[in-house]
Protein backbone atom coordinates (compact mmCIF):
# COMPACT_ATOMS: atom_id res chain seq x y z
CA UNK A 1 0.00 0.00 0.00
CA UNK A 2 1.83 3.04 -0.91
CA UNK A 3 2.26 6.24 1.62
CA UNK A 4 -0.31 8.35 0.11
CA UNK A 5 -3.23 5.97 0.82
CA UNK A 6 -2.28 4.93 3.90
CA UNK A 7 -2.21 8.26 5.28
CA UNK A 8 -5.72 8.59 3.53
CA UNK A 9 -6.74 5.47 5.14
CA UNK A 10 -5.65 6.98 8.91
CA UNK A 11 -7.55 10.48 7.95
CA UNK A 12 -10.78 9.09 7.17
CA UNK A 13 -10.72 7.14 9.93
CA UNK A 14 -9.69 10.15 12.20
CA UNK A 15 -12.55 11.91 10.61
CA UNK A 16 -14.68 8.70 11.49
CA UNK A 17 -13.44 9.64 15.02
CA UNK A 18 -14.51 13.17 15.41
CA UNK A 19 -17.76 12.64 13.88
CA UNK A 20 -18.95 10.17 16.57
CA UNK A 21 -17.33 12.39 19.17
CA UNK A 22 -19.22 15.44 18.03
CA UNK A 23 -22.48 13.25 17.86
CA UNK A 24 -22.21 12.45 21.16
CA UNK A 25 -21.20 15.83 22.36
CA UNK A 26 -24.50 17.40 20.82
CA UNK A 27 -26.49 14.18 22.93
CA UNK A 28 -24.68 15.82 25.65
CA UNK A 29 -25.80 19.50 25.18
CA UNK A 30 -29.29 18.58 24.68
CA UNK A 31 -29.45 16.75 27.61
CA UNK A 32 -28.01 19.70 29.67
CA UNK A 33 -30.15 22.09 27.50
CA UNK A 34 -33.13 19.89 28.96
CA UNK A 35 -32.45 20.06 31.89
CA UNK A 36 -31.46 23.62 32.30
CA UNK A 37 -34.55 24.90 30.58
CA UNK A 38 -37.56 24.80 33.60
CA UNK A 39 -34.89 26.65 35.53
CA UNK A 40 -34.07 29.06 32.68
CA UNK A 41 -38.03 29.56 31.72
CA UNK A 42 -38.35 30.43 35.75
CA UNK A 43 -35.57 32.93 34.96
CA UNK A 44 -36.75 34.61 32.20
CA UNK A 45 -40.51 35.09 33.96
CA UNK A 46 -38.54 36.68 36.98
CA UNK A 47 -37.07 39.17 35.05
CA UNK A 48 -40.09 39.80 33.05
CA UNK A 49 -41.99 40.50 36.10
CA UNK A 50 -38.93 42.79 37.28
CA UNK A 51 -39.14 44.59 33.51
CA UNK A 52 -42.81 45.31 34.35
CA UNK A 53 -42.44 46.49 37.65
CA UNK A 54 -39.61 48.91 36.36
CA UNK A 55 -42.13 50.21 33.67
CA UNK A 56 -45.41 50.45 36.53
CA UNK A 57 -43.18 52.18 39.77
CA UNK A 58 -47.05 53.31 41.64
CA UNK A 59 -47.77 49.37 40.86
CA UNK A 60 -44.29 48.56 42.35
CA UNK A 61 -44.62 50.65 45.50
CA UNK A 62 -48.35 48.61 45.52
CA UNK A 63 -46.76 45.73 46.00
CA UNK A 64 -43.64 46.50 48.30
CA UNK A 65 -46.89 48.16 50.72
CA UNK A 66 -48.74 44.99 50.37
CA UNK A 67 -45.52 43.08 51.73
CA UNK A 68 -45.12 45.15 54.27
CA UNK A 69 -49.00 45.35 55.51
CA UNK A 70 -49.17 41.46 54.64
CA UNK A 71 -47.26 40.99 57.96
CA UNK A 72 -49.90 42.30 60.19
CA UNK A 73 -52.16 40.04 58.88
CA UNK A 74 -55.74 40.56 57.37
CA UNK A 75 -57.07 43.20 59.89
CA UNK A 76 -53.73 45.37 58.77
CA UNK A 77 -54.47 44.86 55.55
CA UNK A 78 -57.67 46.22 56.19
CA UNK A 79 -56.39 48.57 58.06
CA UNK A 80 -53.60 49.80 55.62
CA UNK A 81 -56.36 50.34 52.73
CA UNK A 82 -58.67 52.23 55.28
CA UNK A 83 -55.86 54.59 55.88
CA UNK A 84 -54.75 55.12 51.78
CA UNK A 85 -58.59 55.63 51.70
CA UNK A 86 -58.60 58.38 53.92
CA UNK A 87 -55.67 59.78 52.70
CA UNK A 88 -56.07 60.16 49.83
CA UNK A 89 -59.73 61.57 49.93
CA UNK A 90 -57.95 64.35 52.45
CA UNK A 91 -55.12 64.80 49.71
CA UNK A 92 -57.84 65.53 46.89
CA UNK A 93 -59.94 67.76 49.54
CA UNK A 94 -56.89 69.71 50.54
CA UNK A 95 -56.07 70.50 46.46
CA UNK A 96 -59.58 71.25 45.43
CA UNK A 97 -59.13 74.02 48.12
CA UNK A 98 -55.62 75.08 47.38
CA UNK A 99 -56.66 75.27 43.47
CA UNK A 100 -60.24 77.18 44.84
CA UNK A 101 -57.76 80.07 46.36
CA UNK A 102 -55.77 80.94 42.92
Amino acid sequence: MPAMNKRMLEVMQRRGELLARIASQREQVAEIGTRWQGPLAIADQGLAAIRYLRSNPVLAAGVAALFVIRRRGVAGLVGGVWRVWQGYRYLTAFSAKLSSRF
